[in-house]
Protein backbone atom coordinates (compact mmCIF):
# COMPACT_ATOMS: atom_id res chain seq x y z
CA UNK A 1 0.00 0.00 0.00
CA UNK A 2 2.64 2.49 0.93
CA UNK A 3 4.24 1.94 -2.55
CA UNK A 4 1.58 3.08 -4.36
CA UNK A 5 1.08 6.03 -2.23
CA UNK A 6 4.14 7.40 -3.08
CA UNK A 7 2.86 7.67 -6.64
CA UNK A 8 0.66 10.11 -5.49
CA UNK A 9 -1.43 10.46 -2.39
CA UNK A 10 -3.48 13.68 -1.25
CA UNK A 11 -4.58 14.39 1.95
CA UNK A 12 -7.52 16.64 2.99
CA UNK A 13 -6.03 18.92 5.57
CA UNK A 14 -7.32 20.85 8.24
CA UNK A 15 -6.28 23.22 10.52
CA UNK A 16 -8.77 23.89 13.78
CA UNK A 17 -7.90 26.83 15.50
CA UNK A 18 -9.33 29.29 17.99
CA UNK A 19 -10.12 32.11 15.22
CA UNK A 20 -10.66 30.41 12.18
CA UNK A 21 -11.12 27.15 10.63
CA UNK A 22 -8.99 26.19 7.31
CA UNK A 23 -8.73 23.36 5.32
CA UNK A 24 -7.38 22.58 2.14
CA UNK A 25 -6.27 19.60 -0.47
CA UNK A 26 -2.34 19.24 0.19
CA UNK A 27 -0.49 16.19 -1.74
CA UNK A 28 2.21 14.01 -0.41
CA UNK A 29 4.91 16.38 -1.93
CA UNK A 30 3.54 18.92 0.31
CA UNK A 31 1.93 20.95 -2.33
CA UNK A 32 -0.74 22.99 -0.87
CA UNK A 33 -3.45 22.63 -4.27
CA UNK A 34 -6.59 24.44 -2.27
CA UNK A 35 -7.26 26.24 0.47
CA UNK A 36 -10.43 27.59 2.64
CA UNK A 37 -11.22 29.33 5.72
CA UNK A 38 -13.74 30.00 8.04
CA UNK A 39 -14.14 32.11 11.34
CA UNK A 40 -14.24 29.98 14.44
CA UNK A 41 -15.24 32.56 16.59
CA UNK A 42 -19.19 33.70 18.01
CA UNK A 43 -20.62 30.02 18.51
CA UNK A 44 -22.92 29.81 21.03
CA UNK A 45 -22.77 25.82 21.02
CA UNK A 46 -20.97 23.11 19.55
CA UNK A 47 -23.12 21.36 16.59
CA UNK A 48 -23.09 25.57 14.80
CA UNK A 49 -19.61 24.90 14.85
CA UNK A 50 -19.49 22.07 13.49
CA UNK A 51 -21.81 22.97 10.79
CA UNK A 52 -19.58 25.44 9.61
CA UNK A 53 -16.41 23.20 9.43
CA UNK A 54 -18.57 20.88 7.46
CA UNK A 55 -20.06 23.50 4.70
CA UNK A 56 -16.43 24.35 4.59
CA UNK A 57 -15.17 20.77 3.97
CA UNK A 58 -18.45 19.95 1.66
CA UNK A 59 -17.13 22.88 -0.53
CA UNK A 60 -14.09 20.33 -1.37
CA UNK A 61 -13.99 17.83 -4.71
CA UNK A 62 -13.22 14.69 -2.04
CA UNK A 63 -13.09 12.02 -4.83
CA UNK A 64 -9.25 11.88 -4.87
CA UNK A 65 -8.84 11.93 -1.44
CA UNK A 66 -6.54 9.25 0.07
CA UNK A 67 -6.43 10.76 4.32
CA UNK A 68 -7.84 13.87 6.44
CA UNK A 69 -5.23 14.85 8.75
CA UNK A 70 -6.23 17.73 11.36
CA UNK A 71 -3.89 19.54 13.51
CA UNK A 72 -6.80 20.77 16.71
CA UNK A 73 -5.64 22.22 19.64
CA UNK A 74 -5.60 20.39 22.73
CA UNK A 75 -5.94 19.10 25.40
CA UNK A 76 -7.86 15.37 23.32
CA UNK A 77 -8.19 12.26 24.39
CA UNK A 78 -5.25 9.52 22.18
CA UNK A 79 -5.70 9.95 18.34
CA UNK A 80 -8.37 13.06 19.16
CA UNK A 81 -11.51 10.98 19.59
CA UNK A 82 -12.14 13.40 21.83
CA UNK A 83 -11.09 17.43 21.40
CA UNK A 84 -11.39 19.72 24.06
CA UNK A 85 -9.30 23.15 23.40
CA UNK A 86 -8.61 25.38 25.65
CA UNK A 87 -9.76 28.24 22.75
CA UNK A 88 -13.04 26.75 21.55
CA UNK A 89 -14.93 27.01 24.71
CA UNK A 90 -18.22 25.53 22.88
CA UNK A 91 -15.99 22.05 22.08
CA UNK A 92 -15.90 19.87 25.29
CA UNK A 93 -15.12 16.04 24.48
CA UNK A 94 -15.95 16.66 21.27
CA UNK A 95 -15.80 13.49 18.94
CA UNK A 96 -13.93 15.28 16.46
CA UNK A 97 -12.66 12.70 14.58
CA UNK A 98 -15.05 10.44 14.27
CA UNK A 99 -17.57 13.13 13.06
CA UNK A 100 -14.96 14.06 10.72
CA UNK A 101 -14.62 10.74 9.22
CA UNK A 102 -18.22 10.38 8.63
CA UNK A 103 -18.00 13.49 6.62
CA UNK A 104 -15.17 12.96 4.30
CA UNK A 105 -15.51 9.32 4.16
CA UNK A 106 -12.12 8.56 4.20
CA UNK A 107 -9.35 7.56 7.11
CA UNK A 108 -9.17 10.23 9.58
CA UNK A 109 -6.80 11.36 11.90
CA UNK A 110 -6.55 13.75 14.20
CA UNK A 111 -3.43 15.29 16.69
CA UNK A 112 -2.07 17.98 18.73
CA UNK A 113 -1.70 21.11 16.49
CA UNK A 114 1.38 22.04 17.71
CA UNK A 115 2.78 18.23 16.86
CA UNK A 116 1.46 18.56 13.48
CA UNK A 117 3.38 21.61 12.98
CA UNK A 118 6.40 19.35 14.14
CA UNK A 119 6.01 16.67 11.73
CA UNK A 120 5.60 19.35 8.65
CA UNK A 121 8.77 21.21 9.78
CA UNK A 122 10.76 18.24 10.31
CA UNK A 123 9.44 16.39 6.64
CA UNK A 124 9.59 19.59 4.27
CA UNK A 125 10.07 22.71 6.63
CA UNK A 126 13.07 24.19 9.22
CA UNK A 127 13.75 21.43 11.24
CA UNK A 128 14.40 19.07 7.84
CA UNK A 129 17.48 15.93 8.53
CA UNK A 130 16.94 17.01 12.28
CA UNK A 131 16.45 14.03 14.80
CA UNK A 132 15.94 16.42 17.44
CA UNK A 133 13.87 19.56 17.78
CA UNK A 134 10.88 21.21 19.33
CA UNK A 135 8.23 23.29 16.92
CA UNK A 136 5.95 26.11 18.85
CA UNK A 137 2.87 27.41 17.44
CA UNK A 138 2.90 30.94 19.15
CA UNK A 139 -0.74 32.62 18.22
CA UNK A 140 -4.23 32.72 20.09
CA UNK A 141 -2.80 30.23 22.39
CA UNK A 142 1.21 28.48 23.00
CA UNK A 143 1.71 24.80 21.83
CA UNK A 144 4.07 22.53 21.23
CA UNK A 145 5.59 19.47 19.49
CA UNK A 146 8.93 17.40 20.12
CA UNK A 147 10.86 15.57 18.08
CA UNK A 148 13.50 13.41 19.78
CA UNK A 149 15.85 11.04 18.16
CA UNK A 150 13.79 11.25 14.98
CA UNK A 151 10.17 10.29 16.30
CA UNK A 152 7.43 12.62 17.09
CA UNK A 153 6.55 12.42 21.09
CA UNK A 154 2.74 11.58 21.76
CA UNK A 155 3.19 10.93 25.60
CA UNK A 156 0.52 8.82 27.33
CA UNK A 157 -2.71 10.36 26.17
CA UNK A 158 -1.09 12.18 22.50
CA UNK A 159 -0.87 15.26 24.22
CA UNK A 160 2.99 15.56 24.84
CA UNK A 161 4.55 19.27 24.46
CA UNK A 162 2.48 21.10 25.74
CA UNK A 163 4.94 24.03 26.51
CA UNK A 164 2.59 26.29 26.53
CA UNK A 165 1.33 25.21 30.70
CA UNK A 166 5.44 25.45 31.75
CA UNK A 167 5.30 28.01 33.96
CA UNK A 168 7.87 30.96 33.10
CA UNK A 169 6.70 33.99 35.58
CA UNK A 170 5.70 32.50 39.13
CA UNK A 171 4.04 35.69 40.02
CA UNK A 172 2.54 36.78 36.08
CA UNK A 173 -0.73 37.21 34.71
CA UNK A 174 -3.49 35.29 36.29
CA UNK A 175 -5.24 34.66 33.17
CA UNK A 176 -9.10 32.94 33.45
CA UNK A 177 -8.62 29.02 32.89
CA UNK A 178 -4.96 29.21 33.03
CA UNK A 179 -2.62 28.01 36.19
CA UNK A 180 -0.80 31.68 37.14
CA UNK A 181 2.43 32.58 35.11
CA UNK A 182 2.60 29.85 32.57
CA UNK A 183 4.13 30.77 28.93
CA UNK A 184 0.59 30.72 27.26
CA UNK A 185 -1.05 33.04 30.01
CA UNK A 186 1.73 35.61 29.29
CA UNK A 187 2.61 35.11 25.79
CA UNK A 188 -0.02 33.93 23.69
CA UNK A 189 -2.00 36.39 21.58
CA UNK A 190 -5.10 35.93 24.30
CA UNK A 191 -2.85 36.68 26.99
CA UNK A 192 -1.32 39.96 25.47
CA UNK A 193 -4.82 41.30 24.68
CA UNK A 194 -5.92 40.60 28.29
CA UNK A 195 -3.34 42.32 29.85
CA UNK A 196 -2.76 45.04 27.56
CA UNK A 197 -6.54 45.61 26.67
CA UNK A 198 -5.23 45.77 22.78
CA UNK A 199 -4.53 43.57 20.27
CA UNK A 200 -1.84 41.55 20.35
CA UNK A 201 -1.11 43.02 16.56
CA UNK A 202 -0.93 46.47 18.25
CA UNK A 203 1.78 45.13 20.82
CA UNK A 204 4.38 47.60 22.19
CA UNK A 205 8.11 46.87 21.36
CA UNK A 206 8.66 46.29 24.97
CA UNK A 207 5.57 43.67 24.90
CA UNK A 208 7.22 41.83 21.95
CA UNK A 209 10.71 41.79 23.69
CA UNK A 210 8.82 40.83 26.74
CA UNK A 211 6.68 37.41 25.13
CA UNK A 212 9.99 36.42 23.24
CA UNK A 213 12.11 36.72 26.92
CA UNK A 214 9.63 34.16 28.37
CA UNK A 215 9.70 31.87 24.98
CA UNK A 216 13.25 32.01 25.47
CA UNK A 217 12.75 30.61 29.34
CA UNK A 218 10.41 28.21 28.00
CA UNK A 219 12.87 26.56 25.35
CA UNK A 220 15.92 27.02 27.03
CA UNK A 221 15.04 24.74 29.76
CA UNK A 222 13.69 22.48 27.37
CA UNK A 223 16.88 22.64 25.62
CA UNK A 224 18.30 21.44 29.23
CA UNK A 225 16.14 19.04 29.89
CA UNK A 226 15.50 17.14 26.65
CA UNK A 227 18.70 17.82 24.72
CA UNK A 228 17.99 19.22 21.80
CA UNK A 229 18.93 22.29 20.06
CA UNK A 230 16.65 23.62 17.83
CA UNK A 231 13.48 25.17 18.21
CA UNK A 232 11.37 26.13 15.01
CA UNK A 233 8.38 29.33 16.01
CA UNK A 234 5.27 29.64 13.98
CA UNK A 235 1.86 31.29 14.89
CA UNK A 236 0.61 34.89 14.21
CA UNK A 237 1.69 36.21 16.95
CA UNK A 238 5.46 35.26 17.14
CA UNK A 239 6.06 35.59 13.20
CA UNK A 240 4.19 38.98 13.50
CA UNK A 241 6.02 40.25 16.53
CA UNK A 242 9.46 39.25 14.36
CA UNK A 243 12.47 40.51 14.69
CA UNK A 244 12.06 42.51 18.18
CA UNK A 245 10.34 38.64 19.60
CA UNK A 246 12.92 36.02 17.95
CA UNK A 247 16.30 38.14 18.65
CA UNK A 248 14.68 38.39 22.88
CA UNK A 249 14.24 34.79 22.76
CA UNK A 250 17.08 33.85 21.40
CA UNK A 251 18.91 36.20 24.37
CA UNK A 252 17.26 34.72 26.99
CA UNK A 253 17.96 30.98 25.78
CA UNK A 254 21.19 31.05 25.82
CA UNK A 255 21.18 32.80 29.30
CA UNK A 256 19.22 29.94 30.46
CA UNK A 257 19.92 27.19 27.75
CA UNK A 258 24.07 27.03 29.83
CA UNK A 259 25.13 22.79 30.22
CA UNK A 260 27.11 21.72 27.98
CA UNK A 261 24.36 19.54 25.72
CA UNK A 262 22.07 22.96 25.18
CA UNK A 263 24.45 25.48 24.57
CA UNK A 264 24.06 26.85 20.93
CA UNK A 265 20.14 26.06 20.84
CA UNK A 266 19.04 27.84 18.47
CA UNK A 267 15.21 29.34 18.07
CA UNK A 268 14.22 30.38 14.64
CA UNK A 269 10.87 30.85 12.52
CA UNK A 270 9.15 28.13 10.95
CA UNK A 271 10.28 27.36 7.15
CA UNK A 272 6.82 26.42 6.33
CA UNK A 273 5.18 30.49 6.80
CA UNK A 274 1.51 30.70 6.07
CA UNK A 275 0.96 26.61 4.28
CA UNK A 276 2.97 24.92 8.03
CA UNK A 277 -0.38 24.14 9.59
CA UNK A 278 -2.08 22.69 6.76
CA UNK A 279 0.96 20.93 5.48
CA UNK A 280 1.07 19.40 9.39
CA UNK A 281 -2.00 18.36 9.35
CA UNK A 282 -1.43 16.50 6.12
CA UNK A 283 1.56 15.32 7.64
CA UNK A 284 -0.90 13.60 10.66
CA UNK A 285 -2.94 12.20 7.97
CA UNK A 286 -0.16 10.72 5.92
CA UNK A 287 1.61 9.55 8.93
CA UNK A 288 -1.39 8.11 10.28
CA UNK A 289 -1.08 5.78 6.66
CA UNK A 290 2.00 5.00 7.29
CA UNK A 291 3.62 7.57 4.22
CA UNK A 292 7.14 7.85 5.51
CA UNK A 293 8.06 11.54 6.23
CA UNK A 294 11.45 11.35 6.75
CA UNK A 295 11.15 10.81 10.62
CA UNK A 296 9.91 7.97 12.75
CA UNK A 297 6.21 7.12 10.80
CA UNK A 298 5.20 4.89 13.67
CA UNK A 299 1.77 6.23 15.98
Amino acid sequence: MITSLLAMSVALAVDIGGTKFEAALVTNAGEVLQRRRVASTGAVHGEELFARLAGLIEAFDLSGVDVCGVGSGGPMLPNGEEVSPLNIQVWRSFPLRARLAALSGVPTFVDNDAKALALGEGWLGAAVGVRNYIAMVVSTGVGGGIVLDGRLLDGHTGNAGHIGHVVVEPQGTELPGHVRGVLEAEASGTAISFRTGAAASEATHSERCRAGTLLGRAVGSVANLLDLQLAVVAGSVALGFGEDFFAAAQRECDRVAQLQHSLGTRIIPAGLGADGPLVGAAAVGFRGLGLSLGIDSRR
